[in-house]
């Protein structure tokens, strides 16, 4: 990972507020609270929004990133929530996670760079048992026409950053579709996902 993308999240996430708030993203919350608690883990988490609504779901919730501002700010979030999350700061394929490992894994704009999203799609894919759920929410690639015309909502600038169905069915063919989507959404979560996106949404169930 170059040192440019890991100081832009490290200063994002020195700041005070929340980036993209203290709540769960709405598509998380609604998945969630459909499945039995088991174990999470949450990629590239941030601030711990997500892994801290989990937990108070009685989930438990694991999260990683290469951020360690990320982690502290998630720390401090899940102190106020009064709950415990397991944070791991670094690079996937370094973190020593384990085949089968967990009952769900969340990608919530989780926008690794090109040249590694579909390499940490299929290891992720690897470490949940059979059975277990994808839960997914990431900008399209129709998002860059949503982003020229509102800065604000967020997301990579890059096309191949972005996701289509097309690769998601790809990098998860070992799971069974409950929901796969293309769709324009309203976000508005923190400072940085303010207006209409287009996002792609996934559940999928590992068979």
């Amino acid at each position: 990972m170059n040192n440019p993308w890991l100081d832009k999240w490290n200063e994002r996430y020195r700041n005070e507020a929340y980036a993209f708030g203290e709540g769960p993203n709405l598509y998380l919350k609604a998945q969630l609270e459909k499945l039995i608690p088991g174990t999470i883990l949450f990629a590239a988490e941030g601030e711990g929004r997500n892994a801290v609504f989990a937990a108070s779901l009685r989930w438990k919730s694991l999260a990683f990133d290469i951020s360690a501002e990320g982690k502290n700010k998630a720390n401090r979030l899940a102190k106020k929530h009064n709950v415990t999350i397991d944070y791991y700061v670094g690079e996937l394929p370094e973190l020593n996670f384990h085949a089968n490992q967990f009952d769900a894994i969340a990608l919530i704009y989780a926008h690794f760079p090109a040249g590694i999203k579909s390499s940490y799609h299929q290891l992720l894919a690897t470490l949940v048992r059979k059975g277990g759920i994808i839960i997914f929410e990431g900008f399209s690639k129709k998002h860059l026409d949503y982003n020229s015309k509102n800065p604000q909502v967020g997301g990579p600038k890059d096309l191949d950053s972005l996701f289509s169905i097309e690769e998601l069915k790809s990098d998860f063919s070992n799971f069974e579709i409950i929901e796969l989507i293309e769709t324009e959404i309203e976000l508005n979560e923190g400072l940085y996902h303010l207006g209409k996106g287009s996002v792609v949404r996934f559940v999928g169930r590992k068979m």
